[in-house]
């Protein structure tokens, strides 16, 4: 195996992060939208960590999109 194909094949397995990370957003906003409905009045206090939560899950997959790319185009 040459080095371009280990870096192509790198490359795919660093996309699964991103997949990882669509998950995580499913996972983060099912949660928050099934805890608002049984009780709204928490509602507003958790929204602040669901954005928490959306940000560093977010820039999960975008890290791993950079490392992506970084085997591709190196």
């Amino acid at each position: 195996m040459d080095a371009q194909a280990a870096a192509l094949i790198g490359a795919g397995i660093a996309c699964l992060g991103m997949g990882g990370a669509g998950i995580g957003l499913g996972t983060i906003f099912g949660n928050y939208l099934a805890g608002a409905l049984r009780n709204p009045a928490a509602a507003d206090g958790q929204f602040g960590r669901l954005i928490f939560g959306f940000a560093v899950t977010e820039a999960l997959g975008i890290f791993s999109l950079l490392v992506a790319l970084l085997l591709l185009f190196r």
